[in-house]
């Protein structure tokens, strides 16, 4: 199983809390790391901040061109085959720097944040993975390998805290994805609070705004 290289960022001083924030396909873990100063929470909330680097890989969808990538996608539709074993072998590369870094922070204050091929990650480790958290930021996102969504441990995902974001305009993954996944996450048992905005794939700061409010009143 291969490390994750990553970036960290402290908000206040001696952090009881955690937020993983996992980029989307092509990026690295600068993408989101400006993140922090946006968020704009308050001084007193102490975040270790951790952004990860998906490993480099040829990508299919992308004419097999080697990019940062959690793992590889054949091609954008309900149908298509998926690459399970790669999403399973990031999964448990993302649980190891958890349960690395993370020993003394209450699980109940880690948080995995994710954008696009991110967030789909950051599910699947909820749904499927054997670290406890307390929640997921899904942002542009959708819910791989669904077929194996109702076999995932339903008391795992009684009542867990999810914040979920899409583009109404989103090209890439189109916000019907996003409404699949939160129907099957709701069946499950766990809280989603979904928002839509109009933007493409993106955030807004309306957005940026809604997250911070929810970081808030779980890490409060």
């Amino acid at each position: 199983m291969q490390s994750l290289d990553y970036l960290e960022e402290t908000h206040g001083q001696t952090p009881d809390a955690a937020i993983i924030w996992l980029h989307g396909l092509g990026a690295d873990g600068y993408d989101f790391k400006p993140i922090v100063k946006q968020l704009n929470l308050p001084p007193d909330l102490s975040i270790h901040f951790v952004f990860p680097h998906a490993p480099t890989q040829a990508v299919t969808i992308n004419q097999g061109m080697h990019m940062n990538a959690w793992y590889d996608i054949y091609e954008l539709s309900l149908e298509a085959d998926e690459d399970e074993q790669g999403i399973h072998s990031s999964m448990l590369a993302l649980e190891s720097l958890i349960t690395n870094k993370f020993k003394h922070i209450d699980p109940s204050r880690i948080i995995i944040a994710g954008f696009s091929q991110g967030g789909a990650l950051a599910l699947h480790t909820l749904l499927h993975g054997s670290v406890p958290i307390g929640g997921v930021i899904a942002l542009s996102s959708y819910l791989p390998v669904r077929h194996l969504a109702l076999e995932a441990d339903k008391q795992r995902l009684h009542k867990q805290e999810i914040f979920m974001a899409h583009g109404e305009y989103d090209e890439i993954l189109p916000q019907q994805l996003g409404d699949l996944a939160r129907g099957i996450l709701l069946t499950m048992g766990a809280n989603v609070d979904w928002r839509s905005y109009p933007m493409a794939h993106e955030l807004c700061a309306q957005q940026i705004t809604h997250i911070r409010e929810w970081i808030e009143q779980r890490l409060a």
